[in-house]
This record gives structure tokens, C-alpha cells and sequence, in this order.
């Protein structure tokens, strides 16, 4: 038996939150990837007693003694007056009932009942390594190869042969690489919905393709269920690049960038007419959206990363590439004229693993020599989806296009390659690099502002049947302690940082087990909701909304690319930290706000990397202290 070893990830949000964690080497074994599934665990509700001491230890870095000692009375009187153990035992009765407790909450709770634009606020954005076209012709053939790879992918989830992860020797679950294709949001005027069009009698059998703001239905199979070779996509993806040179047509994606309720009317009176709705379900139908988007205004090598970064998360506004977006598609990839690629997915059907293992596998196959030539079969021509442009629609637009530019001026982005070390020193001094580089966070934010702050990493709960993430208690006690000796050389730093680092590994474990604390409070507040009862005094408490205020959203990104992924703040004074740990360099995409004076993404970026070498240097010269 073959065994490769890759790892694993998970981005998620909740509310607003799109993090990943790293959860450690898995092992991938070639078998039917859902023959597995009805051998999995459920995801277990942890103790009362047990959540609730938690809790309250990780508010102490965070909150004032009083404020701490308020909490600690309605903490008791939650667990002694009867409430909590009520709402605990409603908990344990519907994961006795379901397959997943927490699954169908989160779902509507993190994703679907949020109203803020998917752009920026919740989809996360991957910039790939630069390419060096700058001509059509080049970003036509690299589109093409592109296509190519995400359908030899789709071979893998239409046989189930994709392999089964596992983790310390037990399977993952792998319902999520299910629901990445030829899926798309569909918005509401008050709650969204997902439909996943690959579930049914007839899969599609098309891409969708935008150029100049216009959407052509692109077949990828011959009528014989053959796919389209690479040459057979260069000639089809040529003709929709011949017939949209025209950029004076209406930006009609660039509606799908709107605050949600907003978009909700809006698609509603979009869909009205007959050929609208044909055509928007025809983009929502695809198997994947392909963007092939103009040229942006060049910028020094230095500040490149960075651009590139924005133009993924919302496409630069509406004179640049906003418009030629569908942004409740799933996934859409991104293949610029000037050799800028990646993607920006829609994060509500799945987390990070299927997305980061998806790259990975159409990169490496990208690299492969070309080897099928394509018969000179006349092809048709793609169809091009029309669209009847209202009053009240052009009204829509216009709304749209002006929000989106005012999204792209607020959103400011610094993309950090740091390439003094990655991996590998923390690893030599036997210490955990995920828990290392959040030390880095916690050590750049405590100098900038002086306090520390409620932080967000979340763990992957695929342990279990269903399952989705958990939110690490990163911000701790001992991380505290640790910041503060750094600015004392007197104190025994280096023991504090092993400590610290040890602390976050714990709880670390105790997320990816079932055993975290914010999806269990999260569970006890959606029991009250659901039984009608006054929701509990602990969630109406200060010390909750600060728990909850996550002004660092962090993820970690361990792709075998070299790539970044980046996502906006998930609070309005917050930032959004995205990391790919590589063995000797680490690409760090920061995100914050121009309208919060008090954020700035280069500044942060600077703290992190002086933080960086500052905990190196006390590594090194611990160890040269030693010899």
C-alpha cells in the first residue's frame, strides 16, 4: 500500500471568522473516500463544568479583575441554577438524534445568516506564484492547463477515489471535498441557502468563463463523456476571448459583491426575466468559474504580493476586475493578462482542506508535459449568457460599483514574505512552528498597542462525522506572561516562551478532540434560542462580546505551493493574519481597515517581523549560553 504524506487544514468563520489551523501530518491511503463515512465518530458535547472553568480561564488575559469576577458569578449561577444543566441536556439529546450537533448551526449561524458581502468579509482570497505571461495568448494556454487540472480533479470526487486522510491513524471526514463543485450560494433577502447541483441525476457538464464583465457557458466533455484535451479549451477559451472585447457592457457580477440583503432584492429583480434567470443559473450550475481578467496597474516588485493579494479578494474595484466576478460561486479562479493568478472561494460549502489540496494537485498537474493531441474536430462555438439590462437593474449596478470602491479603498493589505527562516527553526529547538508563529502575533500586537487581545485560530474538528472547526484559545495566560518578560531581558524569557508554546499545543489538542469551548458556548446559546427561553446571562455579558471581538483572525495555510492566502478583518479594529509556513521562509498576508486609525497592516507586518527574529535571537542565544 502506497502512502503519501500531506497535511491538512481548516479556514472557517465564526460570525464573521475565515481562519484554518494546521492540525499535523496525515497519512493518505487510496480507497473509496465515502466508504469510510458511516464509521465515524460523532462529535461529542464536552462537559458543562469542564467548558465553563475553561472559559473563564481564557478571559483573564483579556478582561479587568471586575469584569472577570462578574463573570465567574454568572458562570456559577448558570451551572447551579439549573439553566445551564437544562440547556446542556438539549444539547446531548440532539447529538443523540443527529449526525453532527453542532454541523446544521454553524452552517446558518457562521455563514448563511450573515449579511455583511461575501467580498472581502467572509471569502478568503489565494494568490499563486507569479506567472511570466504578459500577453493573451499566454494567459489563454496557462487558463487552459488550469482547466484541465480541476477536472482531472473532479475524476477523483465523481469515482470516489480521492484518497481517505487520516490522522494519528484514524480516518477524517471527507464530505467537504463533496460539496466544492458545482455548488453556489444563492441569496435571500434575510438568509441564504447552497446548492450543491452535483447531488442529482444529471451532473454539470460545464465551466463558466467571464471576460469584459461577460459570461460565456463553456462544455467541457465531448458528447461521449470525454473531457476537452488542453488544446481543445486554448481553441474555446481563443473564441470567448474574440467575442467580449467589448468593455462598455454592464458589470452585471459585480452585484454579487452587495451586502447580502441588498443582493437579495436585487437578485430578485434580476431574475424576473426569463433570459436573467436562465443565465444566472447557468453561472450557479457550473462546475467552476473561470475569470480571465485585464491587466492591472503595474507596481514595484516589492508591493506586487500585495496587489495581487486585493485584486484576489475583490478584484480592484470597478473600473479594474470587481465586475468580472460571480463572487457566490464556490470557487473561481483567477488568471490575469499580466501573469497575476489564483483564486477567491466562497467559504460556506467547505473549509480550507479541499481548497488547499486542490491547488496543490493542479499545480503539480500543470507541471506535467503536454502529451494528448487534440483531433481537429470543429468545436461549437460557447455560448454567451445574455442579460436585459432594467432601469432598476442598471440602478442595482450602479450601487453596487460604488460600494465595491468604497470596500477596495477601506481594505488595506500587506503581504509579508518572510524569508529569514521558516519551519525550520523552530523545529530544531523541538518546538512547535504553528504555536512559535502565534507567539510572533501575540509578541507584534502587545508591542503596537500594549495589551493583548481576544485572538481566533480555528481546529479542525474532521475527527468526527461532519465535522467542521473549533476555535483555539489562543490568547492565554502564559502568552501573556510571555510578551510582557520580552520587554525585560532580566526575566527568564526563553522559559516563558516554551511555556506559552506548550499552553497552545493543550488546547490545540483539546479543540481538534471535541473538547474547545467556543462551539460548545456556541451550542448552549442556540439551545436557548431553540427551546424559547431568555437567552442565559453569560452571552449578554461584557466579558462574552470581548471574547467574541477577535481583533487578530489568524489562520495557518500549509500548502505544499509557495502561495498566499489572504481574508479581511472579521471586526472593524481587527486584523486578518494569514500564513503559509514553507521550511525556510513564511508568506504572511495581513489585512486591516483604512477607516480604524488605529490598524495598519505594514506596521503590523514590521511588529511581526522584528518579532520574528527577537524570538530567534532568544533561541540562539540560549542555546550559544549553553555550549
Amino acid at each position: 500500500m502506497k502512502s503519501l504524506y500531506i497535511k491538512t487544514y481548516a479556514f472557517l468563520r465564526p460570525g464573521v471568522v475565515r481562519p484554518c489551523r494546521l492540525v499535523r501530518s496525515v497519512t493518505l491511503i487510496p480507497e473509496r473516500s465515502l466508504a469510510h463515512q458511516e464509521g465515524l465518530p460523532k462529535l461529542p458535547v464536552p462537559p458543562l463544568k469542564q467548558t465553563c472553568e475553561r472559559y473563564l480561564t481564557s478571559l483573564k488575559p483579556i478582561v479587568s479583575e471586575e469584569e472577570l469576577e462578574h463573570t465567574r458569578q454568572l458562570v456559577e449561577e448558570f451551572l447551579k441554577g439549573g439553566v445551564g444543566e437544562r440547556l446542556q441536556k438539549g444539547l446531548e439529546r440532539r447529538a443523540r438524534k443527529t449526525d453532527n450537533w453542532l454541523s446544521e448551526w454553524w452552517m446558518q449561524s457562521a455563514y448563511l445568516d450573515c449579511r455583511m458581502p461575501v467580498a472581502v468579509y467572509t471569502s478568503p482570497g489565494v494568490v499563486l506564484p507569479r506567472m511570466h505571461f504578459h500577453d493573451r495568448q499566454g494567459q489563454m494556454r496557462f487558463a487552459a492547463k488550469l482547466i484541465a487540472g480541476v477536472l482531472d480533479f473532479k475524476k477523483m470526487i465523481d469515482t470516489e477515489t480521492l484518497p481517505v486522510e487520516y490522522l494519528s491513524g484514524k480516518p477524517l471526514c471527507m464530505d467537504q471535498y463533496y460539496q466544492i463543485l458545482s455548488s453556489c450560494r444563492i441569496p435571500g433577502p434575510k438568509r441564504d441557502t447552497v446548492v450543491n447541483y452535483a447531488i442529482g441525476k444529471t451532473s454539470p457538464t460545464h465551466i463558466t468563463v467571464v471576460h469584459n464583465f461577460q459570461f460565456f457557458v463553456l462544455d467541457v466533455y465531448n458528447s461521449d463523456g470525454t473531457r476537452l484535451t488542453v488544446d481543445q479549451i486554448y481553441m474555446q477559451l481563443e473564441k470567448i476571448w474574440n467575442s467580449s472585447l467589448q468593455t462598455n457592457k454592464e458589470p452585471i457580477g459585480i452585484l454579487t459583491s452587495q451586502h447580502r440583503n441588498t443582493w437579495g432584492k436585487a437578485y430578485n429583480n434580476l431574475i424576473k426575466d426569463k433570459t436573467n434567470k436562465e443565465s444566472v443559473r447557468a453561472i450557479q450550475k457550473s462546475i467552476f468559474t473561470v475569470c480571465l481578467d485585464a491587466p492591472m496597474p503595474r507596481v514595484s516588485d516589492e508591493l506586487y504580493q500585495s496587489r495581487v493579494a486585493a485584486q484576489m479578494l475583490h478584484g480592484g474595484g470597478a473600473r479594474w476586475n470587481s465586475g468580472n466576478r460571480w463572487f457566490d460561486k464556490t470557487l473561481q479562479f483567477i488568471v490575469g493578462e499580466d501573469g497575476t493568478c489564483g483564486l477567491v472561494y466562497e467559504h460556506a460549502p467547505a473549509e480550507g482542506p479541499p481548497i488547499v489540496f486542490l491547488i496543490d494537485y493542479v499545480v503539480k498537474y500543470m507541471q506535467k508535459a503536454e502529451v494528448v493531441r487534440s483531433p481537429m474536430v470543429p468545436l461549437a462555438m460557447p455560448e454567451k449568457l445574455r442579460f436585459n439590462i432594467t432601469p432598476e437593474i442598471k440602478r442595482d449596478i450602479e450601487k453596487a460599483k460604488q460600494n465595491m470602491n468604497i470596500m477596495v479603498h477601506d481594505l488595506d493589505v500587506k503581504v509579508l514574505m518572510f524569508c529569514h527562516f521558516g519551519k525550520n527553526v523552530p523545529k530544531q529547538h523541538k518546538l512547535s512552528p504553528d504555536a512559535f508563529v502565534q507567539m510572533a502575533f501575540q509578541l507584534a500586537y502587545f508591542r503596537m498597542y500594549n495589551t493583548c487581545c481576544s485572538t481566533y485560530e480555528s481546529a479542525s474538528l474532521r475527527m468526527f462525522k461532519y465535522g467542521r472547526t473549533d476555535a483555539i484559545n489562543t490568547t492565554t495566560a502564559d502568552s501573556l506572561k510571555f510578551v510582557q518578560a520580552m520587554q525585560d531581558p532580566n526575566t527568564e524569557r526563553l522559559v516563558l516562551l516554551q511555556r506559552a508554546i506548550q499552553t497552545h499545543k493543550e488546547n490545540t489538542y483539546n479543540a481538534i478532540h471535541g473538547q474547545g469551548i467556543d462551539r460548545h458556548l456556541l451550542g448552549l446559546k442556540m439551545q436557548s434560542i431553540e427551546d424559547l427561553t431568555s437567552m442565559p446571562e453569560i452571552f449578554m455579558d461584557t466579558s462574552f462580546a470581548v471574547a467574541q471581538h477577535y481583533n487578530l483572525s489568524t489562520s495557518q495555510v500549509g500548502s505544499k505551493t509557495d502561495c498566499v492566502m489572504c481574508f479581511g478583518p472579521v471586526v472593524p479594529d481587527g486584523y486578518g493574519v494569514c500564513y503559509n509556513p514553507m521550511d525556510e521562509h513564511i508568506n504572511i498576508a495581513i489585512t486591516a481597515f483604512n477607516s480604524c486609525e488605529e490598524t495598519h497592516a505594514a506596521k503590523f507586518a514590521q511588529a511581526v517581523e522584528d518579532a520574528l527574529l527577537d524570538m530567534r535571537a532568544l533561541l540562539e542565544d540560549t542555546a550559544t549560553a549553553k555550549q
